[in-house]
């Protein structure tokens, strides 16, 4: 197993498959990897020599942002909108779609479970005991 960005890479596969195993990394940005390196996409991981391996590294450190740094980033610009109270921010602190959906009907996936809210008749309240007339 190749570790590339701290990340183990599956030995098996082709390198240009590997390589979308980093968290930033697809395969349009693999591919371009690749070129950078000289790497042919079809070789496998366990046939990548530890040249091969070092200037994997150091392309993906020197051009790219991933892993741990991406997901930090990504937070900041999150908190960042939160922070300044824009309207995007404000969907992000009441975790509902951010992007302009619609949330009347679908929207599960952000809001979460279902939490019934009954309506209840007039007059009638939950919980109190009333007193029989003697």
């Amino acid at each position: 197993m190749a570790r590339v960005s701290g990340v183990d890479l599956p030995s098996a596969k082709r390198i240009d498959i590997a390589l979308s195993y980093i968290y930033g990394i697809g395969p349009f940005l693999s591919n371009q990897i690749l070129q950078q390196t000289d790497i042919d996409p079809a070789k496998r991981v366990k046939d990548l020599s530890e040249i091969e391996i070092s200037k994997l590294n150091d392309v993906i450190v020197k051009n790219f942002k991933v892993e741990g740094d991406l997901r930090r980033s990504i937070q900041q610009n999150i908190r960042r909108l939160i922070d300044i109270g824009s309207y995007r921010g404000l969907r992000h602190r009441r975790n509902l779609p951010v992007r302009g959906q619609r949330t009347r009907t679908n929207g599960r996936t952000r809001r979460g479970k279902r939490k019934t809210v009954g309506s209840q008749r007039p007059g009638k309240v939950t919980g109190a005991v009333e007193a029989k007339p003697a």
